[in-house]
């Protein structure tokens, strides 16, 4: 597995905050039974940058706490098996599949955590677990599948030991 974090702002937390990243990123892989070693990138930035990304790509003129961009479109949410044939979602270089781009506003994990009355470590495991269940092509859009997205993150959360 290659997570690879870019800092356009470098975040002041009392925690690890690479390390629980990385872990979650590959809980969320060990959860989803991913056959693959796999490559993610995370890019931490404010909510400025956030707002112009979320303007750009989505057509909303806000700050948002993540977005995920995935590489790979799923016929199926979390079934890996149709990539056999897909050899374009790995790194030539080194076999990985190529899942994606999260993009975390560090304001955003501050605001929320103090909001929902838990910790910053928690909301950053929370939206990472949110991210990567995007990238495996789960979405929210109807209730069903939210509902659905809720139990996957709070079970990955789970078996990680963070609660609220």
């Amino acid at each position: 597995m290659s997570v690879f974090i870019e800092e356009e702002v470098v975040p002041e937390f009392d925690f690890d905050y690479k390390s629980l990243l990385e872990e979650v990123i590959e809980e969320a892989l060990d959860y989803m039974d991913c056959p693959y070693e796999a490559e993610i990138n995370v890019i931490l930035t404010d909510n400025e940058n956030i707002q112009s990304i979320n303007k750009e790509f989505r057509e909303m003129d806000r700050p948002t706490d993540v977005l995920s961009f995935p590489m790979v479109s799923f016929g199926k949410p979390g079934d890996f098996s149709f990539l056999e044939e897909e050899q374009s979602c790995f790194n030539p270089e080194t076999g990985e599949l190529m899942l994606g781009d999260i993009i975390l506003s560090v304001e955003k994990v501050r605001e929320q955590a103090a909001t929902y009355g838990h910790s910053e470590k928690r909301e950053l495991a929370f939206l990472t677990a949110h991210s990567m269940l995007h990238l495996f092509g789960y979405d929210h859009i109807e209730e069903q599948d939210r509902i659905l997205m809720e139990k996957l993150q709070e079970e990955i959360l789970q078996k990680m030991n963070i609660h609220r």
